[in-house]
């Protein structure tokens, strides 16, 4: 029963391990409700995970969100590939408030080698690498904070195709390995290959769920706009 502007009453669930698409035409609210399901903007209504009710600043604890813009919202500019990796959780490599340079190096390392980042080094600019690997240092961030539930909000915006694959790869792993997986694209073949289940958003309500066997790129642009 989630409420807020630009969102009515919605409701459905994210079994572990499954990913759930959300489709629709942009700007009928499929932006604000990942918000939400992050933390990141107050709604009206609950939200459960494994039974508890999570309030706002909790779900910031159990929720990593991917933004659709990654210039603006994913990564600092002017910092290194090893510092945009980590300082959304520096807290996890200090003791005592000191931090442990081997600590942070070790975590950057396991980003680079589970999401095959390519980068001249970790003290490289994030603005030196491509796209793709810009998005997936952007991932590393997110996963650092071990999160339960990962949202990605046009997860494939401005990088080639190959990185597409690669990043794909990577949302389906995250669901293999038992997180709850939300991605919302308004690229519709790539909320068919990805999804368990897909949801249709218009006018800030989900109209529509397609199983993988029932959805085409028809029936959800229909479902999108009537």
């Amino acid at each position: 029963g989630l409420n807020r502007k630009g969102l009515r009453n919605i409701s459905f669930d994210v079994p572990r391990g499954q990913i759930v698409g959300i489709a629709g035409v942009a700007g009928n609210g499929q932006s604000e409700l990942m918000r939400a399901l992050a933390g990141l903007l107050p709604a009206d209504g609950t939200i459960t995970l494994r039974g508890q009710t999570l309030t706002q600043d909790a779900l910031l604890h159990h929720a990593a969100f991917m933004p659709a813009d990654r210039h603006i919202e994913g990564v600092a500019s002017g910092l290194t590939v090893r510092e945009n990796a980590t300082f959304s959780a520096l807290e996890k490599f200090a003791t005592g408030g000191i931090m442990s340079r081997s600590k942070e190096l070790d975590k950057v390392r396991s980003i680079f080698g589970e999401l095959a980042v390519k980068a001249p080094s970790m003290e490289a600019p994030i603005l030196s690498l491509s796209g793709g690997n810009q998005q997936k240092v952007v991932i590393g961030k997110g996963l650092v904070q071990r999160p339960e539930i990962v949202i990605f909000d046009e997860p494939t915006r401005g990088v080639d195709d190959g990185a597409i694959a690669e990043i794909h790869q990577i949302i389906n792993k995250l669901a293999d390995e038992g997180l709850a997986v939300v991605v919302i694209s308004s690229y519709l073949p790539e909320i068919l290959n990805l999804s368990d289940r897909i949801l249709v958003c218009r006018q800030g309500r989900i109209v529509e769920e397609f199983s993988p066997t029932e959805a085409t790129e028809a029936r959800i642009m229909y479902a999108a706009v009537h």
